[in-house]
This record gives C-alpha cells, structure tokens and sequence, in this order.
C-alpha cells in the first residue's frame, strides 16, 4: 500500500480544523471526581458529562493525529500507522460532524457514537506495534535502540492518551447501564479487592502458560481478601496478568528440564496510607542489569514477536505468554495513569520483583500528554 497523504482522503477544511483543536487546552479529570460525578448518573449529570465529551475528545483525539503525521525516521509513512492515523481523523471528523447536545435524545445518539469510536480505536496498540516492526525492519541494524528514545517517548505520550481517551468515552457509556453490578459506578468499582483481583488475573495468566508450555508454577497470593479501595479492576487486572505472566514464563523456561522443585510465584498486597502496594516476585533467574533500561521500551522484546505482517489484525486479541513486547511499558502506563507507578527490580541469577504502586486517595489529575 502506498503511502498516502492526510489530504487525499481527508478534507483541506477537516485538516486545518484538527490542527486548530490540536492547540486548544485539555481539561484533565481525576479518580475521584469521576467517581463522585458518576455516582449519581440523572440525565442531567449524563447530559453535562455529554457536553464536555463532546467538547474534550476532539481536543485529545488532534493532538495524537497531529503527531502521528510528524514521527521520526520515516515511522509516519508505515501502512500501519498510515492506517492509525486514518482512525483518529476519521473520529475526530465524527465527533466535529455532531451537532450540539442539547437534550437526553441528542445525548444517548452522542453515546451511541462514540461508542463505535472506542470500538473503531480497539486494535491501535497492535497496529502501532506492527507499525514499529515495519519501521525496524528497513532500519540499520547499526542503530541503537536507545537512540530512538523519541519514539519511545511518543508512544508513551501516545497510549497514556488513548489510556485516557478510552477511559472518558468507556465511564461515560457504562453509566448508561440501567443495572450496574453492586458498589460500580461506571468502569470504577467502589469497594474492589486487590487480592481477589489479583486472583482472577493470576489464574488467566496461569491459563495460558499450561496451554503453551502444559505446565504452570503455582502463584501464591498474601494479603487481606476483605481489603478494598476505590479503584479500576480493568486495569489493575492488565497491569497483575501482565507481571504474572512474564514471571511464570521465566520460572517456567527456567525450570523446564530440570527435576528440582518449581519455586511459586508469590504476590503480596499492602494497604498502607498513600499506596496500596502489590509486588509480583518470581525465581525466574532474573534480568541481567544492563537488559533493564530495555523492558520498558516499546522496541524491545525478548520473545518473538506473534503479530507479523501476514497476521490477520481483526484475530490480533489472541494473547499468548510472549506478547508483543509491549506488556510492561503499557502496565506501567496503567498505573501512572491515576497517580501510581510501576517498579522493577532484579537480581541476575535470581529473580524478579515488580513493586506496583496504586495511588488510594484518588485525587491526582489525569496526565495529559
């Protein structure tokens, strides 16, 4: 596929409006403001929060089409990110063709919309990863990773954006539920467990590593199961699956021929003041120090890569224990996301302990990159 420009099949008008909405502010929203605002979903409330999507979402949506025409060393021109950014033009054109949201009638068909702007956005990550794969394939070997430090720093701007983006239009279409599960309001639960979360996605990652490899270390949980905190079990549950996952891969390629005893995995919850803290610690014979700088770059992955240039994207959801390489640099993305962070700290010819850190009090704005 040719590299085509924006304004060939995007109107000159269109491209001058994204770049126009691309200089306008963002308003950033917090945990806790969400959670207030949505505990009380009358029309009014639901009409306000349509309001300011419709506003806000164009907003957000230009600033990422505006940088995905500019990438350095060529990235702009892959098919892939081609098509991404088709995407993103093609929604923000949706969101600027909606009229005003003057009543309840106008809000639900904006909520419809937008709807199928989040499921149109569900395969970006894969897209742009296929796009990177694209970019390092015609690129000389002779060039450092390190180097391409802006595009590590785009892409962190990139899904921290979509992170937020996702969030908006998800809360906002899950208020709508005439019948939200007890103590939800909207994606956010009010009393969510970390252990019993952290449960759930220890035994989905355990999942896939008996289907790959037939075997599976046990993953052993400590922590108060009665504990709860207001927080997103979606995204806890990526970040948890994700380190899981990674630890019962090395544990398990470590240990495959030999006859000793399996070490589990174990993860401990603490509940303290400012945090809840959740450490995921494996025997997996850990990173050598000089390989840590690389596990949160988007271009570097231990494993090979599962979604190649003949994989059909519409099936890329299959997950399987290597990933994309993506895993960490995004979990770690999650959790900056509402003001926590994600540590990693190894010991070569051990194993690996992740510190994830969950901010409690809610308070802190979302980044806005």
């Amino acid at each position: 596929m040719a590299a085509k420009k924006a304004s060939e099949s995007f109107s000159k008008t269109l491209i001058e409006e994204v770049h126009k909405w691309g200089c306008m502010k963002q308003t950033g929203v917090s945990l806790r403001y969400m959670m207030e605002f949505g505990s009380k979903p009358t029309q009014r409330n639901l009409l306000i929060s349509g309001q300011f999507l419709h506003k806000e979402l164009p907003i957000r949506i230009a600033r990422r089409a505006i940088e995905l025409e500019s990438l350095p060393y060529g990235l702009s021109e892959k098919p892939a990110v081609l098509k991404v950014r088709d995407w993103y033009l093609d929604s923000f054109r949706d969101l600027r063709s909606f009229p005003e949201i003057k009543n309840t009638n106008d809000e639900r068909e904006f909520t419809q919309m937008i709807k199928a702007i989040k499921v149109r956005h569900n395969n970006v990550v894969p897209m742009m990863a296929l796009g990177v794969q694209q970019l390092k394939k015609g690129m000389d070997p002779k060039i450092v990773y390190e180097d391409l430090d802006e595009i590590h720093q785009f892409l962190d701007r990139f899904y921290m954006s979509r992170i937020g983006i996702r969030m908006l239009i998800g809360q906002h279409v899950e208020l709508h539920n005439p019948n939200p599960p007890l103590h939800c309001v909207g994606y956010i639960h009010t009393k969510m467990s970390p252990v019993e979360v952290a449960q759930n996605a220890s035994e989905d990652a355990r999942c896939i590593c008996l289907r790959e490899y037939g075997s599976a270390p046990e993953v052993n949980i400590y922590g108060d199961p009665k504990f709860t905190f207001p927080y997103v079990p979606t995204h806890l549950h990526l970040m948890v699956f994700e380190l899981v996952k990674n630890s019962l891969r090395a544990v398990q390629e470590r240990y495959m021929d030999s006859d000793g005893v399996v070490p589990p995995i174990r993860i401990i919850v603490a509940d303290g003041i400012e945090d809840v803290t959740i450490k995921v610690s494996d025997e997996g014979g850990g990173i050598p120090r000089s390989g840590l700088p690389k596990i949160f770059t988007y271009l570097y992955s231990t494993a090979r890569n599962p979604l190649d240039e003949y994989s059909d994207l519409g099936t890329a959801d299959t997950v399987t224990m290597a990933g994309y390489g993506y895993g960490l640099p995004i979990s770690r993305l999650y959790a900056r996301y509402f003001g926590g962070d994600l540590q990693i700290i190894s010991m070569e010819g051990y194993g690996t302990d992740a510190y994830l850190h969950l901010s409690r009090l809610g308070d802190s704005q979302e980044p806005l990159p």
